[in-house]
Parts: C-alpha cells; structure tokens; sequence
C-alpha cells in the first residue's frame, strides 16, 4: 500500500474504471479545469481493456499527477502475457483485443512497469486528517489489514456489493472502489462505488475528493 499525505497546493479527484477511453478521460479533466502542475487524480484501476486507446491508458500510469492502483484487468494481461495458453484466450474474451493491434512485446514491458506504479491498494490524506482508502474491488472488514488481505478479493471481490452489506470498514473513514458496473454511484456503509461502465454507456464519474465528504 502506498500512502498519501494531504494536498496543499492543489486539488483531489477519483476516478472509475477508465477500461481504455482515454478521451473520456481527458473531457472530465478539462471539465473541472484539472490542474496537472497541482491537482492529482487517483484511479480505481482497470486502466486497459475493451477501450480502443488501452495502450495509452496504460502510460497514464507513469505520469505525476495520476496515482492509480491495480485492477483485475491489468491482472488478467499480466497473466496472458507470462503464462499464455488459456490465460491468454481468457484476456482475449474480456477485452484484451487491442493488445492484438500493438507490439506485443512492448504491451508486456509497459505493462510490467506500469504494475510498478499500480499497487493494490493506497491511502489518502484529505483535509482535516480524513483518511480514504483506495482499492478496485473490494476492501477488508478492516482497513488496518488491507496489506495482509487476500489480493483476489481486493482486485476481483463483489460480496460486499451482492450482499449489500452496509457495514462500515473499520479504522478508515471511506474508501473507494470501481469494478463493479452501477448506474450511478452507490454508498454501503463507508464504501463508495464509482464505476459506471464508461466502455459501454459513455460516463466516466470523476468526483472532486471535497464532494464524498459532503
């Protein structure tokens, strides 16, 4: 887990599963003036994956205002491109086709150093000492042992969502997540849901991080 102590200079925002709509991406940022010299931006992860621009979503990992962590689909690329076989037609069928348009061995190198900046889980610090936790999927009952959980749970997990289970994570005030499709996005507990499936319905939700304490 990476932690983050508060921005003085500049804003904070989150975003949900970018899934390659690179220009969805730069549209929510032009809309609430995104300062890169200031503001950061903290991603859900599933930065690639059934979007056409996957490939530059990717490097958006590199960059020093972007701080995002792992998704299940950097994972199942990872697997695909180290192991092959059926973890790569499984790739394939969750939208690893753009891979198919790029070098390969460039997509495996990028993608093995994007990993490096995409951890599973990080820690921010807001205004006031609110502390927000970030994961893609699903956190730990408690937040103390984000670093000792199950990484399945934390990239793949829905139980909480199917459940909905409203119980709050202990020793955190919020945390946000994405992977889960939601038509708008959902509190349980002090979970806070954000992915609305910008593949597919055009809505990429950024929320300024001032707005979930509201």
């Amino acid at each position: 887990m990476e932690k983050h102590t508060a921005n003085t200079a500049g804003r904070d925002f989150f975003v949900g599963d970018i899934h390659g709509q690179y220009d969805l991406l730069m549209e929510a940022m032009q809309r609430v003036a995104f300062d890169k010299a200031t503001d950061r931006l903290f991603s859900v992860g599933d930065l690639i994956d059934r979007g056409a621009d996957s490939f530059k979503c990717l490097s958006l990992a590199f960059e020093p205002w972007f701080y995002g962590v792992r998704g299940n689909h950097e994972m199942l690329a990872l697997n695909a491109l180290e192991q092959g076989g059926k973890h790569w037609d499984l790739w394939l069928m969750n939208g690893g086709t753009w891979a198919l348009s790029e070098n390969i061995k460039e997509v495996k190198q990028i993608l093995g150093e994007a990993l490096r900046h995409l951890p599973y889980a990080r820690q921010v610090e807001l205004d006031d000492g609110v502390q927000v936790g970030l994961v893609h999927a699903e956190p730990p009952h408690d937040w103390n042992e984000v670093e000792q959980a199950d990484t399945e749970q934390l990239v793949w997990g829905r139980t909480r969502i199917k459940q909905r289970d409203d119980s709050p994570v202990a020793n955190i005030h919020a945390v946000i997540v994405g992977h889960t499709i939601i038509e708008r996005p959902v509190v349980l507990g002090n979970v806070l849901y954000i992915d609305t499936g910008a593949f597919h319905t055009g809505r990429l939700t950024l929320i300024d991080a001032r707005e979930v304490f509201q």
